[in-house]
């Protein structure tokens, strides 16, 4: 677990779960979102980002653009890259979701609770389905969907205390790089009903990892208004130019209030609304 934040910080400090994409782990996203957490840690003092890494961990030839001539062997010990879960060939069956997920969960329970979560890629898709997972009545949902028919992914044990309530209250956002849905309607709790969480869903124009209609079902399966989903003209990264890294601070801001921000005496007439701000909205 990699965690960042400022010295000194207080216990009511905004607390963000940060989910890194495949082939990645905690403190290689980490290193990647360098600008990102300064950007958050200028207008949120007191936040802290805690970066857990994917409990799969990967084979040389699972990562994209392997070819047998770049390693000697396929040890996993061979490469520093993790996954939240492992899409089996030719199918849409996530082989260890649920590790993923109970990894997920005893970060939460150790470090939590938070109040966001950010994620690219894998991780985005975990993020929505942790936000998913953490609302009202989702439990009961899930039980209902499962007792109708048996060949749905059931509520997970992991994400329940011991009154069989969700282990923390539902998180007040979620930012989405690069992110989708589950695809196979086994999955299908996790979004029916919709997602209600606040979401940002933030994509990239070349991204040719993840083609932007994977993304537009991951918006389908929420409650995102047109003004919570804008485009970088960048590939599959998460953007790092200020314009971007103002609506990340700008929405989040929106999601939590004042309460969490720096000394107003400190806020600047650069510190615009999300709904201000100068950047491709959908329309």
């Amino acid at each position: 677990m990699t965690t960042s934040g400022l010295e000194g910080m207080n216990a009511k400090g905004l607390k963000i779960l940060m989910l890194h994409g495949y082939t990645q782990s905690g403190s290689l996203f980490h290193g990647k979102t360098r600008a990102l957490e300064k950007a958050i840690h200028k207008s949120f003092t007191s936040a802290t980002l805690h970066y857990p890494t994917g409990p799969i961990p990967l084979r040389p030839a699972d990562i994209p653009g392997f070819t047998p001539s770049q390693a000697s062997s396929n040890n996993p010990k061979d490469v520093e890259a993790f996954g939240w879960w492992r899409r089996r060939d030719g199918t849409a069956i996530y082989d260890g979701i649920e590790k993923g997920l109970q990894t997920v969960a005893a970060t939460i329970k150790s470090e939590g609770p938070f109040d966001g979560a950010i994620g690219f890629s894998q991780g985005a898709a975990l993020a929505g389905i942790v936000a998913s997972l953490l609302e009202e009545g989702r439990r009961e949902a899930m039980e209902k969907l499962c007792e109708s028919n048996k060949l749905k992914f059931g509520f997970p044990s992991s994400f329940l205390n011991v009154d069989r309530q969700p282990i923390q209250p539902p998180l007040k956002f979620t930012i989405i790089y690069s992110g989708f849905a589950a695809p196979w309607e086994f999955y299908s709790g996790f979004y029916e009903p919709k997602i209600k969480t606040s979401m940002l869903i933030v994509v990239g124009s070349m991204d040719t990892v993840v083609d932007e209609s994977r993304t537009k079902v991951l918006i389908e399966c929420s409650r995102v208004g047109k003004d919570r989903v804008v485009t970088h003209p960048g590939g599959h990264f998460v953007p790092s130019g200020k314009v971007w890294l103002d609506v990340v601070a700008g929405f989040i801001r929106s999601c939590v209030g004042e309460g969490a921000t720096r000394d107003k005496q400190a806020r600047t007439k650069h510190d615009e609304r999300v709904e201000d701000m100068d950047v491709p909205f959908e329309q």
